[in-house]
């Protein structure tokens, strides 16, 4: 049996918002399998579990450059939010952004190698990195970047420096202006229903399947009858329908007019969205979390040992 540690059951709360108890018991079911846990909660709890699992603790910068027909985004990712507001940084990481759309490079390696010249360093985009490092003194590094190009015309929409969004469209610029803030807020995973993939369609049939599951045990502890299969069936997947239609941009209420859907928005402008690229950043990272009270110990323990 794994051991669930505070830290542990601290992490799941944060993703969560489920009660302490909650995420301890989830853990230990799951055997210290953090994603795991997240599932049973959402389970046991419903949505609300899933609500703050978009919370990001590593830190870094998106940006976002376009110019002409072609274009780029970049995450960079540093130790502490201090550095995210250092003019360098920012620099350095807006030059990147710049150099991906112009040269378009085959990936992280050939976007550092780029020629690039910056607070008495270079001559590439990687020396002025490693030379900022020394300068800062924390580290950063490139995480990602995406080419844009050829697929019709290029909007960009940057949510401070944490979100960033990238649409290819054909249309009204106002109109796919307006769609790549909607997507900086409302997150959705698909243009359509049609094109969420297979692997979040079939997790999310799973926890509707777990909630139904949970429901009939709830029933028959309480002595009642428990609803029949079709009904069941029914249920399961309206819940994934649901889900479809909360994560597909289409279907989504639109931000500035939720009376419509983004959808018949962008048919009233005459604009089609071709395609969409959204980064958030950390997202995905595992963020060290220090324990200060065992640091402090240790401190303590080798004062002493050195006296």
């Amino acid at each position: 049996m794994a051991a669930i540690t505070a830290s542990m059951v601290g992490e799941l709360r944060a993703k969560t918002d489920a009660p302490m108890m909650e995420c301890k018991k989830a853990l230990t079911e799951a055997e210290g399998n953090m994603e795991k846990a997240e599932e049973l909660l959402r389970i046991k709890l419903g949505n609300k579990a899933g609500k703050a699992s978009g919370r990001i603790t590593a830190e870094g910068v998106v940006t976002a450059y376009v110019g002409g027909d072609a274009g780029a985004m970049v995450e960079i990712n540093c130790e502490t939010d201090f550095v995210t507001k250092n003019d360098s940084f920012l620099a350095l990481a807006n030059a990147a952004a710049k150099l991906a759309a112009q040269n378009n490079p085959a990936d992280i390696a050939a976007l550092g190698a780029l020629p690039y010249e910056q607070d008495g360093f270079g001559p590439t985009l990687e020396d002025v990195r490693k030379g900022l490092i020394g300068k800062i003194g924390e580290n950063m590094s490139f995480r990602r970047f995406k080419h844009f190009a050829g697929n019709g015309k290029i909007a960009s929409y940057l949510h401070g420096t944490r979100i960033g969004v990238v649409v290819e469209f054909e249309g009204d610029d106002a109109a796919a202006k307006d769609v790549a803030m909607h997507i900086a807020a409302m997150k959705p995973v698909a243009i359509s229903s049609a094109e969420v993939p297979a692997d979040l369609i079939e997790k999310e049939r799973a926890v509707a399947a777990g909630k139904a599951e949970e429901d009939r045990k709830v029933a028959e502890a309480a002595g009642k009858q428990p609803q029949p299969a079709e009904i069941v069936a029914k249920r399961i997947e309206g819940g994934v329908q649901k889900y479809l239609k909360e994560v597909s941009l289409h279907n989504q209420p639109f931000v500035k007019n939720d009376k419509q859907t983004v959808e018949a928005m962008l048919k009233a402008a005459g604009t089609s969205i071709k395609s969409f690229t959204l980064y958030v950043v950390g997202e995905g990272i595992e963020k060290k979390v220090d324990d200060f009270a065992a640091e402090v110990a240790a401190q303590v323990a080798a004062a002493k040992a050195a006296a």
